[in-house]
């Protein structure tokens, strides 16, 4: 299906919620959740034409790459896709019309008839929105959370064949510190996770590609010459994700949003305190976790651009 391309200055979206989840001070791996107000699920902006279009290429033609499903998710699947073309058109009337068992995208031209179409439920409710969505379930052998369905377009430098079926703790193992410092209460929150108590939260990268389809990358060693303290701000990228979990009310799983925002790192020029900020968060990180979000090879660079947006040279 081919879905128009949009304007930037369309005005049936939201302002893009202007984001800085990054701060100095020394630095302590956390959740850093928030509480999410239901009102504000689901984040649609002047980028939904365009990523809905990407969206619909890659499950096109990289279709086992970015949707895989178990099928003990078919409950959770269904009611995904359920609260989805419920709240959309009640939430976003100039988005999204709702007659019947058909959903019309008003701003694609797309239509999908929700209760009978060929799609698995989960495919077809990631098809809706700008949010990559994730399902995990409690095992009631082990008590863990695995990942047991995900429409994943849009991932940040993770593959979903590498992780689906697998607990929280082997999903986060690459992150350091995470055992030690973050396995446990992980854990906690999503077996004390409550319906009516959704959660959000924020992350953060620079990365030379803004392509927003990024299954690899982790780790990245040496010294890209390409990026310089001169240039940073025009080569390189904020990726900031907004993520949201909740419990479904029925099957009880967890589903786990991750809508991508991606920014030209020239953007903090005009923002000399947020320039400061990502600066010091920058310096505050352990070299392991530099290391894996990839900064070694554009860190000077990319501080000393930051250094000079703040004024400091």
């Amino acid at each position: 299906m081919t879905i128009p391309d949009q304007g930037a200055s369309d005005d049936r979206f939201p302002a893009t919620p202007d984001y800085a989840p990054y701060r100095g001070g020394p630095f302590r791996l956390s959740m850093g959740l928030e509480r999410l107000a239901l009102d504000d699920w689901i984040e649609p902006d002047d980028t939904f034409a365009a990523q809905l279009r990407e969206k619909e290429q890659l499950l096109s033609k990289h279709h086992h790459e970015v949707f895989a499903v178990f099928p003990q998710a078919a409950a959770s699947s269904a009611e995904t896709l359920a609260l989805l073309t419920a709240y959309l058109p009640a939430r976003f009337p100039q988005l999204y019309q709702r007659s019947g068992a058909k959903l019309n995208n008003l701003v694609t031209g797309q239509r999908w008839d929700v209760t009978n179409n060929t799609l698995h439920p989960l495919d077809l409710a990631g098809r809706l929105v700008q949010e990559d969505l994730c399902l995990m379930q409690r095992q009631p052998d082990t008590g863990t959370y695995h990942l047991v369905g995900a429409s994943l377009c849009f991932p940040t430098r993770w593959k979903l064949a590498d992780k689906i079926g697998r607990p929280l703790n082997a999903i986060h193992a690459p992150i350091p510190g995470y055992a030690e410092q973050l396995a446990v209460s992980m854990d906690r929150f999503f077996d004390r996770l409550h319906v009516d108590k959704p959660v959000w939260r924020l992350n953060w990268s620079v990365m030379d590609d803004p392509t927003l389809f990024q299954p690899g990358g982790h780790g990245r060693t040496g010294v890209n010459s390409a990026v310089t303290a001169h240039n940073a701000g025009d080569t390189l990228w904020l990726r900031m994700e907004r993520q949201t979990l909740r419990r479904l009310p029925d099957s009880l799983d967890i589903l786990f949003t991750i809508r991508i925002h991606v920014q030209p790192l020239s953007r903090l020029a005009r923002r000399p305190e947020r320039a400061a900020q990502l600066a010091a968060a920058i310096r505050a990180l352990p070299e392991p976790l530099r290391r894996y979000k990839s900064l070694p090879p554009i860190i000077d660079a990319v501080l000393g651009w930051l250094d000079r947006a703040a004024g400091r040279k």
